[in-house]
């Protein structure tokens, strides 16, 4: 029977390791081969391949209307994002099977992927999948069939510029307990950039100022929200990547973060475009007031694919490419001292004679056609000259002092 002489029946992905699926972006060309071992030869119907790709979601809610009646109200929908179909071996014209010999056949497949493709999840209520499947027809049996998924990756480039630029937020609360007023709890934080990507580390600026009569405890913490969407109603579930804990600060007590250092693990990038299945970041610095609710600062974030570019923007720094101790940074004073005026390095003189643009004669012919804007470079007076000859030198009338008294 065709069980007996059917001795593999799979799809290989060009790309894919051995334990795991194949990685590709949106745009790519995924290619791959049907591989297919007969024990014996045999006759076999048509071959067909079909590649999807789909984002669902789905889940329940409980009812009740009334003192004794409950129902279940079910959510659910369905984005399509890729569909593609293809006859890899068609039977011949006269409608009869193909006879295939003994031994290893291979049918190769390519097909393009679209040019927006949201990234591949796995969430509580709902996924992101891709697969490729293919369907051996076989007279008088039942359809063969194969498997094989294969992981999608929206790209998200950190080099933009509203990722890179600063996230900065400050809150306050009043901690009460029994209707007695124990103070003010206010919390400031800053990071240097929106966007992150796994592995990097968020320098975190803070300052929190404890004006209550307890300890308070500070903590941080990256917190991922997925969001499902079904006909008009919203299902949320957050979860903590990671997080740190500060000292406990005692009342009356101010506490400063120099850039405390909070890696990110693995996880996935964030998805903003599904119309179904949102996955967001943030970055919540909370403080814990005994007696009271908890005082929540929240700064939006986005992980991306696309790592920071060394020299990209000027917010880089080595605390966000490497994980590295940033205690350091606490000898720094608080307030710098600022820099001279121009007026306190260059004379009035010479500050006019430099901010006046040339003239056209001082120019000759190197500017043709229209004038353009001359730009002054500003710079400070030059230090003098070197040399290795004291312009000063000592009197010889002065005795040279006996290094033994």
């Amino acid at each position: 029977m065709i069980f007996d002489r059917l001795k593999r029946f799979s799809i290989v992905l060009e790309g894919a390791e051995r334990d795991g699926p194949a990685a590709f972006s949106p745009g790519q060309a995924v290619s791959g081969r049907v591989v297919l071992e007969l024990a014996a030869a045999a006759r076999l119907g048509a071959l067909r391949l079909r590649a999807m790709g789909a984002a669902r979601v789905h889940w329940t809610e409980s009812r009740s209307a009334g003192s004794s009646t409950a129902y279940t109200q079910s959510y659910s929908d369905q984005v399509e994002f890729l569909s593609h179909r293809d006859t890899l071996m068609a039977p011949p014209d006269n409608g009869e099977a193909t006879l295939l010999q003994a031994g290893r056949h291979e049918f190769p497949f390519t097909f393009q992927l679209p040019e927006t493709l949201a990234t591949s999840f796995e969430g509580k209520h709902g996924s992101v999948r891709y697969w490729v499947k293919a369907k051996l027809h076989r007279p008088w049996s039942t359809v063969k069939k194969a498997k094989k998924e294969f992981t999608v990756i929206e790209p998200i480039d950190i080099n933009t510029p509203a990722l890179l630029a600063p996230q900065a937020g400050a809150k306050e609360k009043l901690a009460r307990a029994w209707y007695c007023n124990r103070g003010q709890v206010s919390v400031t934080a800053k990071i240097d950039r929106k966007g992150y990507t796994p592995g990097e580390v968020i320098p975190i600026f803070a300052e929190i100022d404890n004006c209550t009569s307890r300890a308070v405890v500070p903590k941080a913490a990256i917190i991922q929200t997925q969001t499902f969407i079904a006909r008009g109603t919203k299902k949320q579930k957050k979860s903590v990547v990671t997080s740190i804990t500060g000292d406990p600060i005692p009342a009356g007590k101010r506490e400063v973060w120099h850039g405390r250092a909070l890696k990110i693990p693995p996880v996935g990038p964030s998805i903003l475009q599904c119309r179904i299945i949102q996955v967001e970041y943030s970055l919540k610095v909370c403080v814990d007031i005994p007696g009271t609710s908890k005082l929540l600062l929240e700064l939006p974030l986005v992980i991306g694919t696309i790592p920071l570019h060394p020299f990209g923007s000027r917010t880089s720094s080595v605390s966000s490419q490497y994980s590295v101790n940033l205690d350091w940074l606490s000898t720094i004073p608080e307030q710098l001292e600022a820099p001279p005026e121009y007026s306190a390095v260059v004379s009035s003189p010479e500050a006019e004679q430099s901010l006046a643009p040339p003239c056209r004669s001082e120019l000759g012919d190197i500017l043709e056609g229209p004038f353009f804007a001359y730009i002054q470079e500003f710079r400070f007076r030059p230090p003098p000259l070197y040399s290795e000859v004291d312009p000063n030198p000592a009197p010889d009338t002065i005795r040279p002092r006996c290094m033994t008294c």
